[in-house]
């Protein structure tokens, strides 16, 4: 009949400027797809380069390498009698373009560049490339002699331009396009063209991917349409985990759907449709608004179909339900798939935690285990790259764990850091907790270490600095806690290089931080203390989603000893024990809960508050907790805090990217680290609302 396609979509792994392995991956997508017999494959966005080659960008070594990975792509019989839709960076009039290269049995159909960038949040695509800006123009490319060699093409279409094959139109997207008002996807439907395309580099945050699925299904449910979506996933290079979640949609519906988080390479997506539900559904729904006197999609056309004339026994894929995962489900898959792909990638062999006892560092200790358990799952089901990984990691060709503790006791160190204010109770839920998730567990105590420094600071100056509960000043106090923690720091760094040496291991270990996302953004840590480290896994999650993590991880683990880590109050324990217990709490110290800062954190970032905006919205969010005043006194005393502290954010550990409210200062929420911290303008316009409010309030007690 003619009427039934068969397309794949994937989710590919790719590393920033790894071009041999991203085109080994590539090239292994292709293969599969046409294993499952589509005429049509879609790869993720920048996929030859890799999506965060940042400034890379900027060198002609990239765009050269680009080109030579897209020959080995033509020349590949690999590719022959399917269409390969990849994306690389193409420079056209000296200008940079994000592009996607359309081709098939060595030619070249078209090259379609990104029309609206992504340039907010997390992303600078306009540091590095320009959008097109010319709707439905189309060029002449002319391609590198290399290409040419290869294609026996001089020039090429380059613009906003769609295919057409013998019996469909496709059209493509690039990522961001699709969340855009703009999204061209609606003028390409009403101008008939049945399949859209949309190549992604979409990280992973808390709670977003039903934002995604949701985008898709309204993008066919407006004017009909086959959809396919296709994702980076992994870690390929910086703080971002692209999290996967390859789609087929038709007509609002999702027919096919990959993973959101998973230890593959490449994972293809194929589904089977009849174009002849598209048609009808727009005939319906679509036909009187279906445009007739405007500027039509450029059509570049190719002797080529999708379909086959032998299709009507041909199964058609049917609508499924979305899986979403749980918060806590995602921030123990997330963060440990990122892991896996910075340690395996690194170099290292394995990881070093200092284990406080405490709901953040259990949190890392937590990840790291899952990590674990998905490593050990993946063996079982004969993943041969897990494999080869893992041996490669712990230096052992024939090492192939199969409990979750066995592996963890092979790649991961945790250390529990005793100084004479620690409490038992912390050191024996450290490790326990160790002792329950199969981690080397090294006990030290810092004390002697912490002497000798402080003997020094007093040979030097003759004056020995006092705790508070000792007769000592402020300054005294802080300094004698930020001197423990920045020893704490230097020795994980001597054991995390040293250990496996100890043990006659080869090998050194990365050191993990465990600072999560609202001590960051007041800065309630020492700069260059155990918050230091190689790479953090929860620097970007609230302190109430990591509680919940560790409930759910009770649970799915079974790791008791976490219902007493969840029981304890969050403490530093850096002053001196009262009775042998623990006097310092962290929300004391930072005069402020942490489900408060979770609220104060989203205002700041999400809603782009300053003192006296953010005051105005929690003069009604918490007028039923706090009167005006101690809303003010709130707002007041956190942006001291957080200004007081801001320079703390220009040395914070790479840390995971899970919330649209981090104070990472890296590029993700840029802002002066040196500040006025009077707040004087701000915080006499507060004084005032709150003196505005109080009087309103009294009069109206009056009448």
């Amino acid at each position: 009949m003619g009427r039934k396609v068969t397309v794949a979509t994937c989710s590919l792994n790719q590393w920033a400027l790894d071009f041999d392995g991203n085109l080994d991956r590539i090239l292994r997508s292709i293969e599969t797809a046409k294993t499952h017999g589509a005429k049509y494959r879609l790869g993720p966005e920048l996929e030859i380069c890799g999506y965060g080659c940042a400034d890379h960008f900027y060198e002609s070594d990239t765009l050269l390498h680009s080109f030579e990975v897209l020959q080995k792509l033509l020349e590949s019989p690999i590719t022959q009698d399917i269409i390969c839709d990849v994306g690389m960076p193409i420079m056209h009039h000296d200008v940079r373009y994000n592009c996607r290269v359309l081709f098939l049995n060595r030619k070249i159909l078209l090259i379609r560049p990104k029309m609206l960038m992504a340039n907010h949040g997390i992303y600078r695509e306009m540091r590095w490339f320009s959008p097109w800006q010319e709707s439905r123009r189309v060029e002449e490319y002319f391609l590198p002699r290399m290409i040419q060699q290869v294609t026996g093409q001089e020039t090429v279409p380059f613009g906003d331009c769609v295919l057409s094959t013998k019996d469909t139109c496709i059209g493509s997207e690039i990522c961001a396009e699709l969340w855009s008002p703009r999204s061209p996807h609606t003028r390409m439907g009403l101008d008939g063209v049945e399949i859209f395309t949309n190549s992604s580099a979409s990280h992973h945050e808390l709670r977003k991917a039903g934002q995604r699925v949701e985008l898709i299904k309204s993008a066919t449910t407006k004017s009909g349409g086959i959809y396919l979506y296709a994702n980076q996933r992994g870690c390929d290079g910086d703080r971002l985990y692209y999290d996967g979640c390859a789609m087929v949609a038709i007509n609002g519906d999702i027919v096919a759907q990959g993973a959101q988080f998973s230890l593959d390479e490449v994972e293809v997506i194929t589904a089977t449709l009849d174009l002849e539900d598209v048609r009808s559904y727009r005939g319906e729904v679509c036909q009187p608004h279906m445009e007739s006197k405007f500027t039509p999609c450029h059509r570049v056309k190719v002797d080529f179909f999708l379909s086959s004339s032998d299709d009507i026994y041909l199964p058609t894929h049917q609508p499924i339900k979305w899986h979403f995962h749980s918060p806590e489900e995602e921030i123990s898959l997330g963060p440990a798939c990122w892991l896996w792909d910075y340690l395996r990638r690194s170099g290292q062999a394995g990881f070093l935690l200092p284990l406080s006892g405490g709901v953040d560092s259990s949190s890392t200790a937590c990840i790291v285990y899952s990590m674990c358990v998905l490593l050990c799952q993946a063996v079982n089901n004969g993943n041969k790259q897990v494999v080869d990984d893992i041996c490669r990691v712990v230096g052992d060709d024939s090492f192939c764990p199969q409990q979750p503790r066995e592996l963890c006791g092979r790649i991961f160190t945790t250390c529990y850091m005793a100084s004479e204010n620690s409490s038992e109770d912390t050191s024996n839920r450290a490790k326990d907790l160790a002792n329950q998730i199969g981690s080397t567990h090294l006990s030290i105590n810092i004390d002697m270490a912490v002497k000798g420094i402080l003997g020094i600071f007093s040979w030097v100056t003759g004056r020995f600095p006092q705790f508070r509960a000792n007769g000592g000043s402020h300054r005294e106090n802080l300094a004698l806690q930020n001197i423990q923690a920045r020893v704490r720091m230097v020795l994980a760094y001597l054991f995390a290089q040293l250990s496996l040496w100890a043990r006659g291991k080869p090998g050194g270990l990365l050191v993990l931080g465990s600072a999560n996302v609202d001590e960051s953004l007041t800065g309630y840590f020492t700069k260059y203390d155990c918050s230091s480290a190689d790479i953090n896994p929860i620097g970007g999650i609230s302190k109430t989603d990591l509680k919940s993590f560790l409930c759910y991880c009770v649970e799915e683990f079974q790791l008791l000893t976490l219902r007493g880590i969840l029981a304890a109050s969050p403490t530093a324990e850096l002053e001196p024990l009262t009775d042998g217990q623990v006097s310092q709490t962290d929300e004391a110290d930072m005069g402020l809960t942490y489900s408060e800062l979770s609220v104060i954190g989203r205002l700041r970032k999400i809603s782009k508050c300053g003192p006296f905006s953010m005051f105005c919205k929690l003069l009604h969010l918490w007028k039923d907790a706090l009167s005006p005043s101690e809303v003010a006194q709130k707002v007041k005393h956190f942006f001291r805090m957080y200004s007081v502290n801001r320079h703390k954010m220009t040395t914070v550990t790479p840390s995971y990217h899970a919330e649209s409210y981090s104070p990472d200062d890296n590029r993700f929420d840029l802002r002066p680290f040196l500040y006025n911290t009077a707040w004087t303008w701000q915080f006499h316009s507060i004084d005032s609302q709150v003196t505005q409010v109080t009087q309103m309030a009294a009069s109206t007690a009056k009448q």
